[in-house]
């Protein structure tokens, strides 16, 4: 046990130590996959270290290095050692953190990182949640707490931003709400939920004999970082009597930073945050969080009674984590959380959380200065939306498109970085999402340096053809 132990370990050590000079991905298709990898199941059993080796030469090259310092795209992860030890003890000890009953210990250390996580986004006292499989999870928690709070209210309405999750959509239908129930509200220029959009909306469904029952804001938006006004809003949800949810799954760990605190203020006003630890908390997968103001209404939302339960019940104050979401069964993610925190200190975390904004920052500079690259709009806690446009000349959103992409393939080709891309008012944009510790200005200098050069060769291999 102890050597192959040691065999995974050293296979990580190797990975991580080798890991810039990786590609950020590699992919395959299924085809290809199916005759690599696809087998029966076998009847005879095989030593479990040449399984090891397999699965380090054969599988894991064909996945997205997500922690690698040029993998940029959609909303990276980047764990810490400590996440990693944590993670093989809690695998080891198997613990199920459902009850109080079987994992006292376990749980009080939920408590205490949840602790920590209410003092820092500034929710008031008492104020509680619990840890999820990641921020989908927690925005659907978030979701079936508004709707019961409510009480089930005929015609009821939710209500997100053009620019809100897919996963809060998502949310809203498995709860129930049917899609004409879903209010996707505009944002203005600046990629914001503006609150007189949002009474203006409040006040027509209500005109018409609808129940709003929930508000959702950004918290640092996927597309471009944005952070809705969160103090505005959530003064307006309480004078409507209407939840307010802050899907903050990404950004909200900034408020460790100074500048963070200040772009997210107002986060703790909320009924409900979502964030997500596995992001820009450095955790492995999967360690989300829903943040509430009053746990009681976690638990009424999600607490169901049964016989073969009856030796669970709590006193003095302890807690069921399976009372407070859908699973039962859970593992004891908070240890990744309490291991990272006591290990590495709250300072190093502020660092290198700012770092990535700071990086940000550099970066939308320097695309601001070249003439071939175009900011489509400011860089935001990590993220920085842009593209490659022409000198010499205006090209229509086709073509610009077209370019672009290519651009991006190309780039994904070569293995020198991964971006994905997305859409600002209907226009293509490459995006960095920067969120990674290992990440340096080196890294990104590069890639806007390839960026430029693999344009050039596209636009001069079109001319010339």
């Amino acid at each position: 046990m102890r050597q192959l132990g040691y065999q995974a370990v050293d296979h990580v050590v190797a990975r991580w130590k080798g890991l810039e000079g990786d590609r950020p991905w590699q992919g395959a298709s299924r085809a290809d996959m199916e005759a690599l990898l696809h087998l029966d199941a076998p009847e005879e059993g095989t030593d479990p270290g040449e399984l090891m080796e397999e699965a380090v030469a054969q599988i894991f090259p064909y996945a997205g290095r997500i922690d690698h310092p040029r993998f940029l795209g959609f909303v990276p992860s980047s764990p810490g050692w400590p996440a990693v030890l944590a993670d093989i003890l809690i695998s080891g000890h198997n613990c199920f953190q459902g009850t109080w009953l079987e994992s006292a210990g376990p749980s009080q250390v939920e408590l205490t990182v949840l602790e920590w996580f209410r003092e820092w986004i500034g929710m008031p006292a008492g104020g509680g949640g619990v840890l999820t499989s990641g921020g989908s999870a927690a925005n659907l928690l978030a979701v079936v707490t508004a709707r019961e709070e409510a009480g089930w209210p005929r015609r009821p309405v939710v209500y997100v931003s053009d620019q809100g999750h897919s996963s809060l959509r998502r949310g809203a239908r498995i709860a129930g709400f049917r899609p004409d129930e879903i209010r996707v509200l505009p944002t203005g220029a600046d990629r914001k939920l503006q609150p007189g959009e949002v009474a203006r909306a409040l006040a027509r469904d209500r005109d018409q004999g609808h129940t709003p029952v929930m508000v959702c804001a950004n918290g640092g938006a996927t597309n471009t970082g944005t952070v809705d006004p969160l103090g505005e809003l959530a003064q307006l949800c309480r004078e409507e009597g209407v939840w307010f949810h802050v899907d903050a799954a990404y950004g909200g760990f900034a408020v460790l930073t100074p500048e963070g605190r200040q772009v997210l203020e107002g986060l703790g006003q909320a009924d409900s945050v979502t964030l997500d630890p596995h992001k820009w908390l450095f955790q492995s997968y999967e360690c989300g969080c829903l943040m509430v103001r009053d746990p009681v209404k976690l638990e009424s939302a999600f607490h169901i009674s049964a016989e073969y339960l009856q030796d669970t019940a709590l006193r003095d104050g302890q807690v069921n984590f399976g009372d407070r979401g859908i699973q039962l069964t859970r593992s004891f993610r908070a240890l990744k959380v309490w291991l990272t925190v006591r290990t590495v200190g709250r300072q190093a975390l502020e660092d290198a959380v700012g770092q990535g904004m700071t990086l940000a920052r550099q970066a939308g500079a320097r695309i601001q200065e070249e003439e071939e690259l175009e900011l489509l709009h400011p860089p935001a806690l990590g993220v920085v939306c842009f593209r490659y446009r022409p000198g010499g000349g205006s090209r229509d959103e086709g073509a610009l498109e077209e370019l672009n992409a290519r651009i991006q393939d190309r780039l994904l080709e070569a293995g020198d970085a991964m971006m994905s891309s997305t859409r600002l008012a209907g226009r293509y944009s490459l995006r960095f999402c920067i969120l990674n510790h290992r990440t340096r200005w080196a890294d990104l200098d590069h890639i806007l340096d390839r960026v430029l050069a693999e344009g050039r060769a596209l636009v001069a291999e079109s001319e010339a053809s």
